[in-house]
């Protein structure tokens, strides 16, 4: 049998599990900022109910500031995931921006400061409260961030 000539150099396999993983915390983000974020709740023992009001993040500018951080850090993943990891790596760039929005919304003049908070024992209870969605929103932002950062690191 003939042996046939192997090619002597070989492009090395393009690393694109971190880039994918950035496409996903940022489809992650951009859905996190359609699920509430805050709210305020009203309890009372007397009656033995609680009505709440809930407050989405796209209800908010930052919000959906938030929401294009988390599509712009989606391209950056793409561009990842087509071969150029570099661009991966900005998408710590929105992750940033998104974990400031995510601060802002709890500090801003609507957020959570400026809510009044009532206790009048088991007759009436309100008070402002922090949503899942804000929690993973802000989870999101970190992990684009993370991943954004392995994939200037594992960029070989």
């Amino acid at each position: 049998m003939a042996d046939f000539p192997q090619p002597t150099h070989t492009r090395p396999r393009a690393r694109r599990g971190v880039p994918l993983g950035v496409v996903i915390a940022g489809a992650l983000l951009m859905s996190c900022a359609v699920l509430p974020w805050a709210g305020v709740e009203a309890r009372s023992e007397l009656i033995g109910g609680a009505v709440a009001g809930d407050v989405r993040g796209v209800d908010a500018a930052s919000g959906v500031y938030t929401l294009v951080a988390g599509l712009a850090a989606l391209a950056c993943g793409f561009a990842g995931v087509l071969g150029r990891p570099r661009l991966a790596a900005l998408a710590a760039v929105p992750g940033v921006a998104a974990v400031l929005l995510l601060v802002s919304f709890m500090t801003g003049d609507r957020g959570l400061r400026d809510r009044v908070s009532v206790d009048l024992g088991d007759l009436l209870s309100i008070e402002p409260v922090i949503r899942f969605g804000w929690f993973a929103a802000l989870a999101s932002a970190v992990l684009v961030i993370l991943l954004a950062v392995a994939a200037l690191v594992r960029r070989g």
